[in-house]
């Protein structure tokens, strides 16, 4: 989390955005934002919510979609499961 909130501080720095103006357009305190940039104590709840202000959540969809793996399209053409198997 420390890392994710590390660049959620670059893209607000990088954007010209104060602490005070990303918090209130994500409807978060000033004080979960900044708990939210070090990675300590903040609710990952709140992570989305900041990453639509600084025009990021698409970038981050992206990242975590499966599709845009090898292994995730490769799997993708086989029948689909409702669930992993079970590990022994």
């Amino acid at each position: 989390m420390e890392r994710l909130g590390v660049h959620l501080r670059d893209w607000r720095i990088i954007r010209g955005l104060s602490q005070e103006l990303v918090a209130e357009r994500a409807n978060i305190s000033r004080s979960t934002l900044i708990k939210l940039e070090r990675g300590t104590g903040a609710k990952l709840e709140n992570f989305p919510m900041v990453a639509r202000v600084l025009g990021v959540n698409d970038r981050i969809d992206a990242a975590v979609d499966p599709l845009n793996t090898d292994p995730g399209r490769a799997r993708a053409s086989m029948p689909s499961r409702q669930r992993a198997p079970r590990r022994s």
